[in-house]
């Protein structure tokens, strides 16, 4: 019996097996009902008999050995994934998960052999064709298992940031508060200021981490677009950003029209975001210039100063999320998490703008925004 048949006829038996095994991944499967333990595997099997029944040329078989087509089997990668993603749920380690597909593909082949009477050759392609299924199946099962786990991840790290804020904004109002109250001189006021300081920086960078989680889990970040003048949230978001850098004195630029359709939070988070990384890295704090430029259809926007250059070599992963700069890694200081540049990119792709950046010794660093006046 050629074995797509096999597996069939004994679909049932196979996944009693199935059940047996998963019973024996313990402490996950310990509380599994019977429908819960044999999740997807008749759909797994069944699927996979259908496609070995197919024809396939040598050529189709060489490409699907190397991942690569001719066409996935819809029925057998929807059962997959499904598998992938409830015994995430259910506790499964990765580990756990895979060595379901092992004993399986194991199990229907001992079944299928010790049934066999007069084998053929015909019956070493059989084989062929069954592992192909199986390593598609236990692809998309992987592939959907590790998408569950990053968004597990995700929504803790959009808690973890959420609750974040209550303690930060209780300490940043308390420290106000006592700088108000109490007239501080020498080390005390010193270590007041430090404390301001300290938690507008962990305040951003919990934001920072929250734009991150939200835009993964979202795909794209939210705006509320309204009428702005982008002049006077340049200007605020310069004095925001400086607020915490006593030396730090950008100049602004402004020539034409700045009225627009924009959603001004973001804007000011994106120029906060790039006056403080010119800060960071300019070699003089002072040096650092905003310039906004309105055109007919857009304004243009840069931020420039002058210090180390970027490395070629990471100018195309500068806006990647968690990306720091090399002198970031060997550990200068930082109050970053390499998430500024990756949301100033997420909130000129929310406006339908573009983003580039330009680093060399002799002319500095420049970040230029365009943005259309109408998103």
């Amino acid at each position: 019996m050629r074995l797509s048949d096999f597996i069939t006829q004994h679909a049932d038996r196979i996944v009693d097996e199935w059940e047996q095994f998963a019973k024996t991944i313990t402490p996950a499967a310990e509380f599994l009902d019977r429908v819960a333990l044999r999740d997807h595997a008749k759909a797994i099997l069944l699927a996979a008999a259908r496609d070995m029944a197919k024809p396939q040329s040598a050529s189709e078989q060489m490409a699907k050995a190397r991942g690569e087509g001719p066409e996935k089997t819809p029925s057998l990668d929807k059962a997959g994934a499904s598998h992938g993603e409830l015994r995430h749920t259910v506790g499964f380690d990765l580990v756990q998960m895979t060595s379901e597909f092992r004993h399986l593909r194991a199990c229907v082949i001992r079944l299928w052999v010790d049934s066999l009477e007069s084998p053929d050759m015909a019956y070493f392609q059989d084989m062929i064709r069954f592992n192909e299924a199986i390593d598609e199946a236990l692809a998309e099962s992987t592939a959907a298992y590790a998408e569950q786990v990053n968004r597990s991840r995700d929504i803790f790290l959009a808690i973890l940031g959420h609750d974040l804020r209550a303690p930060l904004q209780a300490v940043s109002m308390s420290t106000e508060l006592l700088m108000r109250k109490t007239s501080l001189e020498g080390d005390a006021l010193t270590c007041a200021n430090s404390i301001k300081r300290g938690t507008r920086h962990m305040a951003a960078m919990v934001n920072d981490l929250l734009e991150l989680v939200r835009s993964r889990l979202g795909k794209s970040l939210p705006i509320d677009p309204a009428p702005t003048d982008l002049a006077a949230v340049a200007q605020a978001a310069i004095a925001q950003a400086c607020a915490g850098n006593p030396e730090c004195d950008p100049t602004l630029k402004v020539a034409g029209n700045m009225q627009g359709v924009w959603d001004a939070a973001r804007l000011s988070q994106l120029l906060q975001n790039l006056i403080g990384n010119a800060l960071q890295h300019g070699s003089t704090k002072g040096a650092v210039t905003v310039t906004l430029n309105g055109e007919p259809d857009a304004v243009h926007l840069a931020v420039h100063n002058y210090g180390e250059p970027i490395a070629e070599k990471d100018i195309g992963t500068i806006f990647d999320p968690l990306v720091r700069s090399a002198d970031e890694e060997l550990g200068h200081p930082s109050t970053s998490l390499g998430l500024g540049l990756f949301i100033v990119k997420e909130v000129v792709d929310a406006h339908g703008g573009t983003v580039e950046v330009s680093s060399s010794e002799t002319d500095g660093t420049l970040f230029t925004v365009m943005l259309p006046r109408k998103v």
